[in-house]
């Protein structure tokens, strides 16, 4: 008696996610599950649907390792945005922000300015829908809802931090947390393990800012614990198997090595599974990428550390609203200007001439940490009131005014506020560079950000831009390869259900046409509305006409460039994955 399916992908090329060659095969799911792999064709005999994928490559589900989704998952658990770019399974709760322990005005006020994301749509989400107190609370939330991706989670550290602490003292320089509250974070880090939490994340960076009025513009909470709290931290996390995720302290370099000594076994110890973010050819810095992969090789291979760069696959382009932008926290001008939410104490600060020479002094400095290279030579009017202004430089609009560019900068500020929106590439802006990175064995490509910086950045796409460098006429890399490191090698990296193409696993699965994908115009700017934050307008990517499926657990979520109406509205796509014991 012939096999019967629920789908039948009929035809495609099929890439298992291992690397390993792909080949012409018939794809039969059943029950949420890859149910066969044909090389002959499939019986379509009482299948539900027979999907006809010839001519396009069939994949597993691609596995986005960094996004901020912890609010947009509450307010709209489809998060139709990655689903439609093949993305099948997403992590939340990176950078040391999760919303596990904190109660609803401190989550908030630790998530959305670092975040960009208006605290007047989180804050009351959170306090409507915000039950759970602890891990189990939390990670049953999160089986409880009608998922469009999988959602894997790490526990914050500033979340911990704040649990025992309390917000106040835990962003105080001088304090710092009792022998019993170290025991208590441990223990908070250990239930969550045990319910499968991928590992925890952490923050060293400054430049990522409190919310609110209670303590408004102190750094995050992680940014204060000393070594000697990480360190207790992260044994916890080694003899666990479970994964650290951080971002390096960007004003000191050799921040990273103590991620990357932390990660190392030294012949004496379990090696800690450690990510930062992230591998960028940045404008600001050249070639610290490249000293930054050497560095690593090292202590992979000699060493014995398993530490992994994140990698963007795609220029990283930006853009912003005024000065809202997180750039503008690397400098002390910009951080002033970013304490002020109002307009009108905003423009009696840009009005003001001691102001405005100490914004050219830190605009002029180049040394130091910095991501932003500073050149409003680079510095693009995508709109703006003033019509005149829209597709030139800063720089050029201060030649034409016969000013200096910081001074016109601030008076475009006062003019037109948010309104005056503008552009500029931070770094990728090299192909070949690019090309390498992604090749290299340090890194997980990933970095999205995604449901984060929500006027600031799009790369929700990430996937396709790293298939679109596999088909150019000069391929950086083979399909099978790029397939692997967007899927399989990522999930047998963290230990996670996902990523494979083969009988028994989940049925996450993308058909895509390379012949588009070839051809697409990947990074065109684009916008939508976000109707669970007011109509909110973000910047998205759309590639329309090259994702023809995204199925997750066996069932349509999109195809045709339609999301299912059924996204995030029935309980039939996405779950909760937990982690897998990792074998060392």
């Amino acid at each position: 008696m012939a096999e019967r399916f629920d789908t039948i992908i009929r035809g495609g090329r099929v890439f298992d996610g291992s690397g390993g060659p792909s080949r012409l095969a018939d794809v039969g799911i059943r029950g949420g599950k890859i149910a066969a792999i044909s090389d002959t064709p499939l019986d379509a005999a009482g299948a539900g649907e027979v999907i006809d994928a010839q001519g396009q490559w069939v994949t597993p589900g691609f596995i986005d390792i960094h996004t901020h989704y912890d609010a947009e998952m509450i307010l709209d658990p489809a998060l139709a945005e990655s689903v439609r770019h093949g993305v099948t399974t997403c992590f939340v709760g990176s950078c040391s922000i999760s919303m596990i322990y904190s109660d609803p005005e401190d989550a908030s006020d630790i998530f959305t300015r670092v975040e960009s994301i208006p605290r007047e749509y989180v804050l009351p989400v959170l306090e409507k829908t915000k039950t759970w107190k602890d891990s189990k609370g939390y990670v049953d939330f999160l089986k409880s809802q009608p998922f469009g991706p999988n959602i894997v989670s790490y526990m914050g550290h500033s979340d911990l931090r704040v649990a025992v602490m309390g917000l106040g003292r835990s962003v105080d320089p001088k304090d710092k947390p009792t022998e019993a509250e170290l025991q208590q974070m441990e223990r908070h880090l250990h239930e969550g393990l045990d319910l499968g939490l991928i590992g925890m994340s952490s923050m060293t960076n400054p430049w990522d800012k409190v919310d609110g009025e209670r303590y408004r513009s102190s750094a995050l909470p992680s940014v204060y614990a000393r070594w000697s709290e990480y360190r207790r931290l992260h044994a916890l996390l080694r003899k666990r198997g479970a994964i650290l995720q951080s971002a390096p302290n960007l004003t000191n370099p050799l921040n990273a090595l103590f991620f990357m000594v932390t990660s190392a076994s030294l012949a004496l110890r379990r090696t800690l599974r450690t990510t930062l973010i992230t591998l960028l050819d940045v404008k600001t810095k050249p070639r610290l990428d490249i000293v930054m992969s050497a560095v690593t090789r090292v202590f992979n291979k000699v060493m014995g550390a398993s530490f992994k760069w994140q990698i963007l696959p795609q220029p990283f382009l930006v853009y912003a609203d005024g000065i809202d932008f997180v750039i503008f926290e690397e400098f002390p001008a910009g951080e002033v200007a970013l304490h002020l939410k109002k307009d009108f104490d905003r423009n009696k600060l840009f009005s003001n001439p001691a102001y405005r020479e100490a914004f050219k002094k830190d605009y002029q400095r180049k040394w130091g940490g910095r991501v932003w290279h500073r050149d409003f030579g680079d510095a693009h009017v995508i709109s703006a009131p003033d019509a005149s202004l829209v597709g030139k430089t800063i720089r050029q609009i201060a030649q034409e005014r016969n000013d200096h560019e910081v001074n016109v900068f601030l008076d475009l500020l006062i003019d037109h506020g948010k309104a005056l929106r503008w552009s500029t590439l931070i770094g990728n802006h090299n192909p070949a560079r690019v090309a390498v990175n992604v090749n290299a064995d340090c890194g997980l490509v990933g970095f999205s950000d995604a449901g984060a910086h929500l006027r600031n950045m799009a790369f929700y796409n990430f996937g396709l831009c790293m298939l679109q460098l596999a088909v150019k006429d000069e391929p950086v890399m083979s399909p099978e390869k790029a397939v692997w490191r967007l899927t399989g090698e990522i999930a047998d990296w963290y230990g996670i259900n996902a990523g494979r193409l083969e009988v028994g696993a989940r049925a996450d699965v993308v058909v895509l046409d390379p012949q588009m994908l070839k051809n697409s115009r990947l990074m065109q700017y684009a916008e939508e509305p976000m109707a669970v934050m007011g109509g909110l307008v973000r910047v998205v990517n759309r590639s329309d006409g090259v994702v023809k499926a995204t199925l997750i657990n066996g069932h349509v979520a999109f195809r045709n460039d339609v999301v299912s109406p059924e996204l995030g509205r029935v309980p039939k796509f996405g779950s909760y994955l937990p982690r897998e014991v990792l074998a060392q």
